[in-house]
């Protein structure tokens, strides 16, 4: 009777485990497949992996393809393309052959580089270096500098236009230079603007950086500095030939944040004047040209490629130079 009951049980079981978590899965003359992932636990991984996915295609991907077709075209925003509008690369030969305001832009945005990378960016570092000492009151510094950062450059826009305002402004309070006959238009002179907007954007910066690398300053293993000091080494030597070189994961992203930065600066400049009259970057340049009473769509477009093509230069070494790392 045992033996008729064990045999009545065990066709049972495969069936069994079929429906739980971690069940197997076996057809005839197979061996039998085991499944880590419930229904619901697929379900939850698809959502999880879908709609980021999803985002990214629809909020970055499909925009930047649909900038590559329209930069081809001569579409104004209204209507639907037809074959008429479609007019190859006389978009970029007008960019770079007789559009006035197309390479001063490009300096432009090569100076607000050179100006960040060479001046911001040093400072920033220097900062964080002191305030890695833990002299008295460094958190409230901390806070300070970092205070800027949580604000959107919109509104450092905002802030630093009632600075620089011929009259009324602290700036030119400060330098006395108040009467009409000798008022300092910063925004309005376009040898000035520029170096205005520099500053305000520094301003902000500044903080960025020095938040990065202090944190990667906590990092860096205090027995290098301590085998430093013994050897005689000063501070200075300390951190450019022990510190510096450690922290060279830490400089690579400082470096790339700094060229994105300077590549896609807008707000500043467009609270300024709209970019104009000596403040024209490629980002207003898009603007100006998309959104206007000409929508030269298309024109806009094509300039938008190029400073895609200009940005992805550091994304792609940065990329290159993380994935080689990772293999090591």
């Amino acid at each position: 009777m045992a033996d008729h009951a064990s045999e009545s049980i065990a066709p049972a079981l495969p069936d069994q485990l079929a429906g739980g978590a971690g069940a197997a899965v076996s057809k005839p003359g197979r061996r039998p497949r085991y499944s880590l992932l419930t229904g619901r636990d697929k379900l939850v991984l698809g959502l999880m992996v879908g709609v980021p996915l999803f985002f990214d295609l629809a909020l970055i991907w499909g925009p930047t393809i649909a900038s590559f077709v329209l930069s081809f075209t001569n579409w104004n925003g209204i209507g639907p393309i037809q074959e008429k509008n479609w007019i190859g690369i006389k978009n970029y030969e007008s960019l770079f052959n007789a559009y006035p305001f197309f390479w001063p832009a490009l300096l432009h945005n090569l100076i607000w580089l050179a100006f960040l990378m060479f001046i911001a960016t040093p400072i920033g570092i220097l900062m964080a270096v002191l305030l890695d000492r833990e002299i008295r009151g460094s958190r409230i510094y901390q806070t300070v500098f970092y205070l800027p950062v949580v604000l959107s450059l919109a509104v450092i826009g905002i802030i630093w236009t009632l600075q620089y305002a011929p009259e009324q402004g602290f700036i030119n309070n400060v330098l006395g230079r108040t009467a009409n006959n000798n008022l300092i238009d910063w925004l309005g002179n376009p040898n000035l603007n520029l170096w205005a907007a520099l500053v305000a954007t520094s301003w902000r910066h500044v903080g960025y950086i020095m938040v990065i690398y202090l944190a990667g300053l906590k990092s860096v293993d205090p027995a290098l500095r301590e085998a430093a000091k013994v050897d005689g080494a000063s501070e200075r030597q300390i951190f450019f030939r022990v510190v510096f070189p450690v922290m060279a994961p830490i400089n690579i992203v400082i470096v790339v944040i700094t060229v994105i930065e300077a590549l896609r600066a807008f707000d500043i400049v467009y609270i300024f004047n709209r970019g104009k009259n000596g403040l024209e970057l490629l980002s207003t340049l898009i603007t100006n040209n998309g959104i206007s009473e000409s929508n030269r769509v298309g024109f806009a477009s094509a300039i938008a490629v190029i400073l895609l093509l200009i940005s992805l230069g550091p994304i792609i070494a940065f990329l290159a130079r993380t994935m080689r790392e990772n293999r090591r």
